[in-house]
């Protein structure tokens, strides 16, 4: 996955405040890379209404 690429939420892994929830199903695009738990890379997610936040990998897929 990179920069600047559109995905969409697919799942969540874990539990998730409201916010997070919400985006399930929605498209975004990927702006950034986080560090997990030093094991781990996540991708960060803008999307339209200008909420940003990660998820790992396997949470999203590629949009059109």
């Amino acid at each position: 996955m990179e920069i600047g690429q559109k995905v969409r939420v697919r799942r969540l892994r874990d539990r998730s405040p409201k916010a997070v929830v919400d985006c399930l199903g929605k498209t975004g695009v990927i702006n950034g890379y986080k560090m997990t738990d030093g094991s781990g890379v996540g991708v960060v997610v803008k999307f339209d209404n200008g909420f940003a936040t990660w998820f790992f990998e396997d949470e999203l897929e590629t949009a059109s």
